[in-house]
């Protein structure tokens, strides 16, 4: 590509190490941050005549048209403009040049480390995209959209000169539909959003207690009786699969065995390890006694014949087994197992699933897959082949990634989620620091063998209606640490793109926002909604599985539509009210106590306004008690701001208020996101 290194004004954002965007220059959007940036003055503007040119054989690519016909259509509905052209072509007119011309050399083979670079140019003459496969190209047009912007009131491309790669080839999203079930909809709007940000593995977590999602023709028991009626027929497969391919994504799905076996012994007890034992799904959350019977040669025979009939729905080359959280208590429990043991010299119940593991291997490879799985798959006597997924943390006593360091020392490819299971509800700062490779000294070798990673939806405490409310839009800040250089750290730099992003996320189809307002308008029977809006904003869910602790609170088909579901991480007030806090007790700044005053006036508002709906809303009577509470901490502190200070009563009140063990917002399952400085600013105050 032949890039323009003159322009009229010129400034250098990036650099061969990816440095993410000054506090000075926010002008760029863009996440994940590019490789090698460098922008100009010389926008491209979006008329009705923008037109899109896709040169070499597009018939050998569908895929490359489809993604130019997305952008043509995301560009137009962000714009408003009605373009003349709303498909592109393969003839680049002289008299009438292509506004955005697309060149790339080959059709990629969705496999893993596949060439995925792409270079972009934007000016006032024209936009160009070079690539050496037809996925990198599709990676230039996602970058492309983020470069949209106002200019004096029109909409323009940003110039912008940017030569891009990703830094890993493994960049993920899991999405559990075994616990809750997710439709097909739901399931394509997130893949169109993985495709924005650049992930390219979609891990399918299709079976475990509470359900087994496939149809199978030669094992019907398994979704007819296993799957409460939700399931995925195997067209719904192969369609999802093909949508994945058209965004440049892998689908890798996973079948959890031999523990969180449930579903499968609803459908063929014989082969539980516990004999005489009724199985029926689980409804709750949590791990599981019913483990498959590795000593059973029934049991190979029925795994067998479940992967020939659905390896050849994914073509991936990788198959997850899971094997995580098996105690194995009802192997010990059973006398022919534990003979079976000491004939076969099996030590432990980890060595039996090992013994398991292996058979299950090479029943994959007859039908092509390689086997990868949880952790907990790699002993001693487990193939190198077998792709190692790094998941336990400082929680079970692990040292944060430390298996994922161990597998690549030992000779096994290895991918990492400790860190970034989103569904903990942590704040996206946490998921952002940690980066997939680790701080201790490996081999060049030993540094190739980490593929990358995956950040985790476990879908215990979400539906339909709010999985996507916890997947964005932090899991595109964790995409942007699978793709962009390690140096791009800037947290604040990071907040502000992510904010840009969840925008324009929401309006390539995701429901992270739209969902919200769905459940505030139900809690609120149809009724004025802005108040619970407010109290969302500093109220956060429970974190680190503490909303549903022991999995007992909340059956499989419990409401979750109540106030905690229409609450996320990060809630959106309390970045802006800790900078003024810390502003004002740092330096008695004038301009700052007068936003803490607005900002705690507000708040103490939100009991009033839901008193005025709670006769028609039911829903809104749970929450009184909560808002009563922040209603009595803010009307002190406001006091305190406007008289002369707190007293040291007025002290104790507040902080009774706050850590009260009887805060109505533990029944709410939430927690008060600002707590922490509102006791700051209490201190400050103390008289």
């Amino acid at each position: 590509m032949n890039h323009k290194l003159i322009f009229l004004l010129l400034f250098v954002i990036g650099s061969v190490q990816g440095q993410a965007p000054t506090h000075a220059n926010q002008d760029l959007q863009l996440m994940p941050w590019p490789q090698e940036i460098s922008v100009n003055s010389s926008d491209f503007m979006i008329t009705p005549e923008f037109n899109v040119f896709i040169d070499g054989e597009v018939a050998a690519s569908s895929r490359i048209f489809k993604a130019a016909t997305r952008f043509i259509r995301y560009m137009t509905d962000k714009s408003g403009v009605f373009v003349v052209k709303g498909f592109p072509n393969t003839k680049n007119s002289k008299a009438s040049p292509a506004s955005l011309r697309i060149y790339f050399e080959e059709k990629a083979e969705l496999v893993m480390g596949i060439d995925e670079s792409y270079t972009l140019s934007v000016s006032k003459e024209g936009i160009e995209i070079h690539s050496k496969t037809d996925v990198g190209a599709m990676h230039g047009l996602s970058s492309l959209l983020q470069l949209i912007k106002v200019k004096e009131g029109s909409y323009v491309f940003s110039g912008a000169d940017i030569k891009d790669e990703p830094r890993f080839v493994w960049r993920g999203l899991m999405m559990d539909v075994a616990r809750h079930f997710m439709p097909v909809d739901v399931v394509k709007r997130n893949l169109e959003a993985m495709a924005l940000v650049k992930l390219n593995v979609f891990h399918w977590h299709l079976s475990d207690d509470q359900g087994f999602r496939v149809e199978t023709k030669t094992l019907p028991e398994l979704y007819q009786l296993a799957s409460d009626g939700q399931y995925y027929t195997q067209e719904q497969i192969r369609d999802i699969v093909r949508f994945a391919d058209d965004r440049g994504i892998r689908v890798v799905p996973e079948f959890d065995v031999p523990g969180h076996g449930t579903a499968f012994l609803t459908a063929y007890p014989e082969l539980g390890s516990k004999k005489g034992m009724v199985y029926s799904l689980e409804r709750y959350a949590g791990i599981f006694d019913p483990t498959l019977d590795p000593t059973n040669e029934k049991t190979y025979v029925f795994l067998d014949n479940l992967f020939k009939e659905v390896a050849p729905l994914f073509p991936d080359a990788y198959f997850h087994i899971g094997g995580d959280e098996n105690e194995g208590k009802h192997w010990s429990e059973n006398q022919r197992i534990q003979q079976f043991m000491k004939d076969n010299h099996l030590k432990d119940n980890h060595e039996l699933q090992t013994f398991f593991n292996i058979k299950l291997g090479k029943i994959l490879a007859k039908y092509g897959k390689s086997l990868m799985g949880w952790e907990e798959i790699m002993t001693e006597n487990m193939p190198k082949t077998a792709l190692i997924h790094s998941w336990r943390g400082i929680n079970e006593g692990v040292e944060p990634g430390q298996s994922l360091v161990d597998a690549a020392k030992n000779g096994y490819r290895t991918i990492l989620s400790n860190g970034y299971y989103i569904d903990l509800l942590l704040s996206v700062e946490e998921h952002y620091l940690v980066d997939p490779m680790p701080a201790v000294p490996l081999s060049e070798e030993e540094r190739k063998r980490i593929l990358g990673g995956e950040a985790t939806m476990w879908s215990e405490l979400v539906t339909a209606l709010t999985i996507d409310s916890r997947i964005w839009p932090r899991t595109a800040a964790i995409a942007e640490r699978f793709w962009s250089n390690k140096e791009v750290r800037d947290v604040e730099s990071m907040h502000i793109r992510l904010n840009s992003m969840s925008r324009f996320l929401e309006l390539a189809g995701v429901q992270h926002m739209s969902a919200k307002e769905y459940i505030f308008r139900n809690i609120a029977n149809f009724q004025d909604t802005h108040a619970l809006r407010t109290l969302s904003q500093i109220s956060e869910p429970f974190k680190i599985y503490s909303r549903n602790a022991g999995g007992t609170q909340y059956k499989s088909y419990a409401p979750f539509t109540l106030f905690a579901d229409a609450c996320t991480a990060d809630a959106v007030s309390v970045r802006p009210f800790r900078k003024a806090v810390n502003q004002y007790v740092s330096h008695g700044d004038s301009g700052s106590k007068e936003l803490i005053i607005n900002d705690l006036k507000k708040w103490q508002d939100v009991d009033r306004q839901l008193s005025l709906i709670e006769a028609q809303a039911p829903l809104v009577s749970r929450i009184r008690p909560y808002s009563k509470r922040v209603y009595g901490i803010t009307t002190l502190l406001l006091d305190g701001l406007q008289d002369t200070g707190l007293t040291s009563m007025q002290i104790k009140e507040l902080e009774e208020f706050i850590n009260s063990k009887e805060d109505p917002a533990l029944n709410l399952d939430v927690e008060l996101a600002i707590s922490k400085e509102l006791l700051q600013l209490a201190t400050f105050l103390t008289k």
